[in-house]
């Protein structure tokens, strides 16, 4: 009998299957990184996938849990990417695969705008009570950040009858042609896919005092002169990451969120909290905006709010979210039960198991090994961590000119040595780490300093090279 014919036959062998040993949570090479059979499998992935979607690290993994990644060919690698930001509680969490499991045995889809389950309703209900703010909440769910980020734009220009969108540069809101024109990086998000809308304005961020010589004040001052210059009153929302995720984990300086939140006042515009990567307990606070006290009139969350299962957000205030005509907003897999059940699951190890404490300590696990190394002569020109978001910027000590081959030579050096750390930045010269908040510390550690020893050996090439160009 058939595969499939055995299966539509009510049995099904999976439910057979003994449980899985416990993945070891250490690193360890078995072969060279990628691997024979991962190898093998890109030759397929080239013949039926997309050119269109890159790789970081063309390896195929086979399990996964906590901090670690098992690939098809035995090595064990070290996760400090957490799928770009979505698996914050590990690529295989006990609880979500539970509460999966149990959806599964009910149903898997029915559309929420057609007949209604109980679970988007409760995942919207802690979301209301989590933002931050006092005013009574509505939210609606959606399936992906870029998704989401779009949706905030709708409701904000239909809550005040504006069009326009202030945004900043170094931000990454999305894939879709609104998103698109909302991220500030051209390369690769953008080129090739224009035009993209005339009612999005960019300003920069003061990310800090080495970043940037301006002050708060200044840059506040540009911002509201932006406005001015594109009639302020025509502006609907200005939307900005808590922490600047791809532009290399920038952090603004203190203050200027506050100043956002002034400005939008004053001219009736909303403020939109763009915390796709930065929330759901990342920097050791439920949302990162929680650091400046300031409240966001519509906040956005996704990636780690369902912990790898598709689901996004919007919430604010009812006045705001009530504001568009019924079928206004949706989808068709907005709020799936399956990710429903996932978000609950998070929710769950959010509220009563110190996650927070953990972000919160691998935060300062690497501040202590690696802000010793900026200005060391390793080509470290910063290191920025708020809770698990993590930046390590690489340039010359003396100028900041950005380095990007040398952020890339060290990923490199980590991916060979197995450990995921990958590249990003406005000049593609940081290294951006995202571990799962539930990875080891002592795992942690090993990858950090495996980074380090890329680090080191990366500077003595570079001064290797110098030399030898000096000398003849």
């Amino acid at each position: 009998m058939s595969t499939a014919n055995h299966l539509v036959a009510g049995s099904d062998p999976l439910r057979t299957l003994p449980p899985l040993p416990a993945l070891k949570q250490s690193r360890y090479l078995a072969t060279e990184i990628p691997g024979p059979r991962s190898h093998e499998f890109m030759v397929e992935r080239r013949a039926q996938v997309s050119s269109g979607f890159g790789t970081q690290l063309p390896v195929f993994i086979e399990r996964a849990d906590g901090g670690i990644l098992l690939d098809v060919d035995g090595n064990r690698i070290i996760d400090l990417a957490s799928g770009l930001g979505p698996t914050s509680l590990g690529a295989s969490n006990e609880r979500v695969r539970e509460r999966l499991q149990a959806q599964l045995d009910r149903f898997t889809h029915t559309c929420f705008m057609t007949t209604e389950y109980q679970s988007y309703v409760e995942v919207c209900r802690w979301l209301n009570e989590r933002a931050p703010g006092n005013a009574e909440k509505r939210t609606a769910l959606f399936s992906t950040g870029a998704e989401a980020n779009e949706n905030a734009v709708k409701i904000a220009r239909y809550f005040t009858g504006r069009a326009k969108v202030l945004a900043f540069d170094g931000a990454y809101h999305g894939r879709t042609h609104m998103t698109m024109s909302l991220t500030s990086k051209a390369h690769p998000y953008k080129t090739g896919f224009g035009p993209f809308s005339n009612d999005v304005i960019h300003v920069p961020v003061p990310t800090s005092p080495r970043g940037s010589a301006d002050t708060v004040d200044h840059s506040l001052d540009r911002v509201r002169a932006a406005l001015l210059e594109n009639d302020a009153t025509s502006f609907a929302a200005m939307i900005i990451e808590p922490i600047l995720g791809e532009a290399g984990c920038l952090i603004p300086q203190e203050g200027f969120l506050a100043g956002l939140r002034e400005i939008a006042d004053e001219y009736g515009i909303l403020l939109i909290a763009d915390e796709v990567q930065s929330g759901m307990g990342r920097t050791g606070r439920i949302w990162a905006i929680e650091y400046e006290n300031v409240v966001p009139d519509l906040l956005v969350a996704a990636k780690a709010l369902a912990n790898g299962m598709p689901l996004s957000s919007v919430t604010g205030p009812a006045d705001v979210m009530n504001a568009v005509h019924p079928a206004g907003l949706g989808g068709t897999y907005a709020g799936n039960p399956l990710s429903c059940e996932a978000a609950l699951a998070v929710f769950e190890q959010l509220d009563t198991e110190g996650v927070l404490d953990k972000a919160t300590e691998l935060g300062r696990i690497a501040v202590e090994m690696l802000r010793p190394l900026v200005g060391a002569g390793q080509g470290v020109i910063d290191v920025r961590a708020r809770g698990a978001m993590i930046g390590i910027e690489f340039g010359d000590e003396d100028t900041l000119e950005p380095a990007s081959g040398r952020a890339k030579a060290v990923s490199a050096y980590c991916h060979a040595n197995g450990v995921l750390a990958l590249t990003n930045g406005v000049h593609e010269n940081v290294i951006r780490l995202l571990p799962p908040i539930v990875i080891e510390p002592t795992l942690f550690r090993d990858g950090l300093q495996v980074i380090i020893g890329g680090i080191r050996e990366t500077a003595l090439k570079a001064a290797e090279e110098k030399a030898d160009v000096s000398g003849r």
